[in-house]
C-alpha cells in the first residue's frame, strides 16, 4: 500500500498568473502569424510585470495590454508596471527549425518528454491530479459566480490517496488553501469550501477523509503581493501531478516549434490510445530529441507490466502508427488552431473539456488494435 499526492494551484496563484500571460502573448503572435516563433517568459512580484524572452513574428502585439487584460480576467484589478526585454530568436536556432525546401523542420531544442496514460479516471489520468484540478477549478468558479466578496483570486490544494497493487482505494487527505478578504471569518470560508466543494466533488460522507482547509489559518495577503511568481514553475501542476515523469521542460509561452511542448503533447497521445486499444492497463511513452534534428533520437515505451504483449512488440507497433517527427505532431494534432491560454490552468493533459486533439485516441485507438491482431496473424502464420 502506498499513498500518492498532486498538487493543483488556483488561476490566481503567481506562477500560474505568468503561464497564463506567457500564453496570451504566444496566442496573440499566432493570430497574426502563424509561423510565429515565440518563447516568452513573465515574472511578477507585487505591481511590476516582467516580460521577457525571444519572438521571431510579423505579428504585432501590445504585450502590455495583453498582460494586463489577463491580469483583469483572473481577477486583479490594480494598477500593474509591466517591462518588456524581448529580443529576435537566435539565427543559429531559426537555421535549424526552420522548414525550407531541402531541410525538414527540425526539433527546436534537445530534451526528454513524457506522456503517460492509465485507466483510473474517464480522462486517462492519475486520479490524485484530477480531483486536485476539479477542486481548484470549483473554487475558481464559484469566487466568479458568486462569492467575490469571499476569496481572493490566489490558492492551491493536494489530494492525497491511497493506492493498493497500483489501484487509487480511498482518499486520505484533502488540503485547500483559498486566498479570502479582509474581514472575512475563516469559518464562513471553510463551510463554503467544504458544501459546495468537497461535498459534491468528493460525495457527502468525508468522516473517513483527513480535510484540512487553511491549515495556517488566514490567508488574506495572496498573488504577487504574498509571493512571486514565474512562467514554467509548476510543470508537474501541467502534467501528471508527480505520478508519472515530466522531462523538466515548460509548457507555457513556447510555440509549437518547441518540443519541450508539441512532443509531450504527442507522447500523452501516444499513450493514451494504446491505454484506449485495451492493450495496456497503465503506459508510458518517452521520445528525446536533437536540436534541428526532425526525427526523434529515441522512443520507448513502459507498460509497467499491464500489456498484453512484451513492450518491444508495443514499441514496434508505436513507431509503425505514429510519426514523432515535429512538422508531422502540428500537423496530426492541428496545433497550429490551438488557443493556448486556456491550458495555462488546470493543467494540459486530460483536457477533455477542451477541444485538444492530444485526447481525441479513439481513431488511432482503433488502428493501434487493428495493427495488433495484424501482428498476432503474422505471427500464427510464421
Amino acid at each position: 500500500m502506498k499513498i500518492i499526492t498532486s498538487e493543483s494551484v488556483f488561476k490566481g496563484h503567481p506562477d500560474k498568473i505568468c503561464d497564463q500571460i506567457s500564453d496570451a502573448i504566444l496566442d496573440a503572435h499566432l493570430e497574426q502569424d502563424r509561423n510565429a516563433r515565440v518563447a516568452v517568459e513573465t515574472a511578477i512580484k507585487d505591481d511590476v510585470v516582467f516580460i521577457f524572452g525571444e519572438v521571431t513574428s510579423k505579428a504585432s502585439v501590445n504585450y502590455k495590454e495583453v498582460a494586463l487584460t489577463t491580469l483583469k480576467e483572473i481577477g486583479y484589478d490594480d494598477p500593474f508596471d509591466v517591462i518588456e526585454k524581448i529580443s529576435k530568436q537566435s539565427d543559429d536556432i531559426a537555421l535549424g527549425v526552420n522548414h525550407t525546401n531541402d531541410h525538414e523542420q527540425g526539433a527546436g531544442d534537445q530534451g526528454l518528454m513524457f506522456g503517460y496514460a492509465c485507466k483510473e479516471t474517464p480522462e486517462f489520468m492519475p486520479l490524485p491530479i484530477v480531483v486536485a484540478h476539479d477542486i481548484a477549478r470549483s473554487i475558481d468558479e464559484l469566487r466568479k459566480a458568486k462569492y467575490g466578496h469571499v476569496f481572493g483570486p490566489d490558492g492551491k490544494c493536494q489530494v492525497s490517496v491511497v493506492y493498493e497493487n497500483d489501484e487509487p482505494i480511498a482518499y486520505e487527505t484533502i488540503v485547500v488553501s483559498a486566498q479570502t478578504k479582509h474581514g472575512i471569518q475563516l469559518d464562513y470560508a471553510k463551510e463554503i469550501i467544504l458544501n459546495e466543494v468537497l461535498k459534491l466533488l468528493i460525495g457527502e460522507d468525508l468522516s473517513h477523509i483527513q480535510v484540512l482547509i487553511n491549515p495556517t489559518g488566514a490567508f488574506v495577503v495572496g498573488g504577487p503581493y504574498g509571493d512571486s511568481g514565474l512562467t514554467g514553475r509548476k510543470i508537474i501542476v501541467d502534467t501528471y501531478g508527480g505520478y508519472a515523469k515530466h522531462g523538466g521542460g515548460a509548457f507555457s509561452g513556447k510555440d509549437v516549434s518547441k518540443v519541450d511542448r508539441s512532443a509531450a503533447y504527442y507522447a500523452r497521445f501516444v499513450a493514451k490510445a494504446l491505454v484506449a486499444a485495451n492493450l495496456a492497463n497503465r503506459c508510458e511513452v518517452s521520445v528525446s530529441y536533437s536540436i534541428g534534428v526532425a526525427n526523434p533520437v529515441s522512443v520507448s515505451v513502459d507498460t509497467f507490466g499491464t500489456g498484453v504483449t512484451s513492450d518491444d512488440v508495443l514499441l514496434k507497433l508505436i513507431k509503425e502508427n505514429f510519426n514523432f517527427t515535429p512538422s508531422s505532431i502540428i500537423k496530426e494534432l492541428n496545433l497550429d488552431k490551438v488557443k493556448f491560454k486556456p491550458l495555462a490552468s488546470y493543467g494540459h493533459i486530460g483536457r477533455v473539456d477542451l477541444d485538444v486533439a492530444w485526447e481525441k485516441v479513439d481513431a488511432k485507438a482503433k488502428q493501434l488494435s487493428e495493427s495488433y491482431e495484424q501482428t498476432k496473424r503474422t505471427a500464427q502464420v510464421l
